[in-house]
């Protein structure tokens, strides 16, 4: 296994409290800060700001207590700690509920009765979820009731506009959960227990047809695979678990293989964006090597793809290992072999199947994949080999030989797999699908909890075990990095006023939640998410941009291209809301992927949030489509764990779109998104903790306590209008770094505190027609002095600039934090 560069040697922050005596207390407590920060955050500032996060979480989520999840995440029982377990408390006190309607609809998690006899009533209670959701319509209340137990759904709950008002809720003090696995009887027998191995078998032969994840007592085993992963794959590796790309001869793509791109880029002068700089015109380019995204479209495979490190997508078609690098092949079935692979920069990683295996070269031809991002390259980085027998040498690894039937497990213990143990295999991809149209959408839907007698703990709908989506089709939904699989647990598309409130969502191995598509006021609650595949929520709206799109079967799609621009027609997520909610290891498989992610959504409400441990950016907006988004009062730490550069929040905006959200008429210009009251810790890229990336803009980013970083305020490649103020930034590299900008569309920096490891406020205009607005900001740094522009502060200021700044040393930890917590009111 390859070792983890030393900055990131955090690795199991935030197991949960069941496990957390698993965990070396000096292995939870190293944060992976990187110089200059590593020797110059003193380590008294470090412990207290987590001391203070710990606080605010606490304060944004009452339901939970002490949060253990959360106070194991900040190291706070080792390095800033005595090992000790987090103080015992209880949750805030429940709310009142009526009691249930006494036409409320009984669901039960296995049938009590026969199916002939079955009423829906408590003691003859329905025993499919679906038959319970189609009767309740004719119902007063609409109210389904679904008792104790795992609710094992066939296919899943497809409720459409007939099921309008409908509401979903467990009985009272108990838990139901939804499960898209599949439950197997397995006897299991020794395979192989010599050397110390504890391998053993079951014949599941007509039980399933594919293993494609497996869930030991609720827990993910992991599919055999090189290098191993020593905690799992619930357990972030960081850098680790990969072999090196260096370590392989990468076949170039096949530029060929598919017909040519048909570009097209949007001409029209009212579409122009006004900002006079880069990124003015909607373009995008169909089929050629974007025809491995369903639809085949993406800016990637436009005619002029700009910003940071651009070039016209492409990805590598095959590889050649060096024979050190896998130690164990040949393999017997090669071609069964999956291989995942980082693009270089680890923006993003692809999922390839094996199309063809040269003996003599030991030469891996790709076939199916490398869809998973929106960025490609000619090589892969760092990459490993999944779903191959002679890989099985790791407790805790499985491997399904589906030619025999065979399940093989690796016993993470000793003896035989009890018994008693649970087994499931993740096999439906949507649990509950809500799909309607934006001419007659479903509404007012909704999934509540019960209150329990001392506390809401657990929430009482528990969704769980759907299975991967990574090899299924993904799109480029706009001019950012991502690619997206339109697909989740929980799917919303042609919706109104859906909620989903006081719900866990946990070890789904694809996305979450999907919002796509015309929805209005959907919202997501009190509601916790751990161990998701993909992405926690994802929004993603449609435009006009191919023929045919697999996400709207049957639609009439109009005017393509030329409407790829247009954005009026409403076919978007408007006003989705993440409320109260916790959310941790996310993006188990693909890494590419966030606690909340939107693409073509306008009017997010993201607020009152705890976020932490994932691989990529927290929260990410993939474009500037409509803005008017609002991310406030939020908790987010420990992001980009395994990946370059971003940190709790990334942006991008190099794509322009028509829509009405900033005066109600048709407009380029998108309303201003607010970024306000939130604890931001960028403690793992380090880079920003607000990154606004190529041509990111109308940002108010305000009254935010952001820690750590290499700069406080960014944007780069054309961005603009971008307005950082009254902010506190504690120890970061340098105040500010962005580009320069178009008279009328300045940058702005002021009213803040900005704590500096350096002795440079940073770079950005400072001649010309369109400088930098920077004012009446209190800066500290090791010797008491800055520099702006080349030259010391009361000299800059001697030529009318940055009036009214100030420049000392960095005060005490207590006065930082005292700063946040007025600021923050915790």
């Amino acid at each position: 296994m390859t070792a983890a560069p030393p900055r990131l040697r955090l690795l199991r922050l935030s197991l949960p409290l069941l496990l957390s005596a698993l965990l070396a207390p000096s292995e939870a407590a190293k944060w992976p800060l990187r110089a200059p920060h590593r020797e110059a955050v003193p380590a008294s500032f470090d412990c207290a700001m987590r001391q203070a996060a710990y606080a605010y979480g606490k304060k944004l989520i009452p339901r939970l207590g002490s949060f253990p999840s959360l106070y194991f995440a900040l190291g706070l029982n080792a390095e800033c700690g005595d090992g000790s377990p987090p103080p015992s408390a209880t949750g805030a006190p429940p709310s009142s509920r009526s009691q249930l309607p006494p036409d409320a609809l009984y669901v039960a998690a296995r049938a009590s009765t026969p199916p002939h006899a079955e009423e829906g009533t408590a003691t003859r209670p329905f025993s499919c979820l679906q038959k319970a959701a189609d009767a309740a319509v004719a119902t007063r209340s609409k109210t389904v009731v679904l008792r104790g137990g795992t609710h094992f759904l066939p296919a899943p709950l497809r409720l459409g506009e007939r099921h309008s008002g409908l509401s979903f809720v467990s009985m009272p003090g108990e838990t139901p959960v939804v499960s898209g696995g599949t439950e197997l009887n397995v006897t299991w027998e020794a395979y192989d227990l010599k050397d110390g191995r504890n391998i053993w078998s079951a014949d599941v032969k007509g039980q399933v047809d594919e293993v494609p994840g497996l869930q030991i007592d609720g827990k993910r085993a992991t599919r055999a695979r090189y290098p191993n992963l020593d905690g799992g794959i619930e357990v972030s590796p960081g850098y680790g678990g990969m072999i090196p790309g260096s370590s392989a001869v990468w076949t170039p793509p096949q530029f060929g293989k598919y017909a040519k791109v048909d570009f097209y880029t949007d001409n029209t002068s009212s579409h122009a964006r006004p900002n006079g700089g880069w990124f003015e015109q909607y373009m995008i380019g169909t089929n050629g090597l974007c025809s491995v995204y369903d639809p085949p479209v993406s800016y990637w495979c436009s005619e002029h793809p700009s910003g940071g490190g651009a070039f016209a997508f492409r990805t590598p078609s095959g590889v050649t290992p060096q024979p050190a690098a896998l130690p164990h092949a040949p393999y017997k079935y090669p071609l069964d072999a999956l291989f995942f692979v980082w693009r270089p920069s680890r923006w993003a990683n692809w999922m390839f199947e094996v199309a063809a295996y040269d003996s003599q070269t030991a030469n891996y031809t790709f076939g199916k994949g490398g869809n998973q991002g929106a960025r490609g390259s000619n090589s892969g980085g760092d990459f490993f080999v999944e779903n191959v027998f002679e890989e099985l040498d790791q407790p805790g690894e499985f491997f399904y030989d589906r030619r025999a039937g065979t399940l093989y497990l690796y016993h993470n213990g000793t003896g035989a797999p009890p018994a008693s143990a649970s087994v499931v295999v993740p096999r439906l991809r949507t649990l509950v699908n809500i799909s309607a149209s934006r001419f007659s959408p479903a509404k007012n839907i909704s999934y509540r909890g019960i209150t329990f007698k001392e506390r809401a703990l657990p929430p009482p709908l528990d969704v769980q075990a759907t299975r991967y989506t990574y090899m299924d089709p993904h799109g480029v939904p706009s001019a950012g990095d991502w690619a997206l699989d339109r697909v989740g647990a929980i799917f919303l598309q042609g919706t109104e006023n859906v909620t989903f409130d006081s719900c866990t969502f946990e070890r789904l191995d694809g996305n979450a939640v999907m919002v796509s598509g015309y929805n209005r006021h959907a919202t997501i609650s009190n509601s916790d998410f751990a161990f998701i595949g993909g992405n926690a929520v994802a929004a993603w709206g449609y435009t006009n941009e191919t023929a045919t799109d697999p996400g709207r079967p049957g639609e009439v799609i109009e005017n393509y291209p030329q409407a790829g621009v247009d954005g009026t027609d409403g076919n978007h997520p408007r006003y989705t809301t993440v409320e109260g909610c916790t959310a941790r290891e996310v993006g188990l498989y693909e890494k590419q992927s966030s606690f909340f992610v939107q693409a073509k959504t306008v009017q997010s409400r993201i607020s009152g949030n705890v976020f932490f441990n994932g691989p990529r950016a927290g929260i990410n907006a993939n474009d500037g489509f409509g803005g008017g988004d609002e991310i406030s009062h939020n908790l987010v730490f420990s992001t980009c764990r395994e990946s370059g550069d971003h940190g709790p929040f990334n942006s991008w905006d190099r794509q322009p779109f028509l829509t009405s959200v900033r005066t109600g008429a048709p407009s380029m210009t998108m309303a201003w998104r607010e970024i306000h009251h939130n604890f931001f810790i960028d403690n793992y890229s380090p880079q920003e903790d607000v990154d606004n990336d190529d041509g990111s803009c109308y940002y108010h980013t305000h009254h935010n306590f952001l820690v750590y970083g290499g700069q406080g305020m960014k944007n780069d490649f054309g961005g603009h209008d971008n307005h950082h103020f009254n902010n506190i930034y504690a120890y970061v590299g340098q105040g500010l770094g962005v580009c320069s900008q178009q008279p009328g569309h300045e940058d702005y920096f002021y009213g803040n505190k900005a704590v500096i490891t350096g002795d440079k406020l940073g770079g950005f205009a400072c001649t010309g027609d369109a400088k930098t607005i920077v004012h009446d900001n209190q800066y500290f740094t090791p010797t008491g002095a800055i520099q702006e522009c080349g030259v010391d502060l009361k000299d800059w200021q001697a030529k009318g600039e940055d009036v009214n700044s100030t420049v000392s040393r960095p005060p005490g930890d207590s006065t930082i934090i005292g700063w946040a917590k007025v600021m923050l009111d915790f």
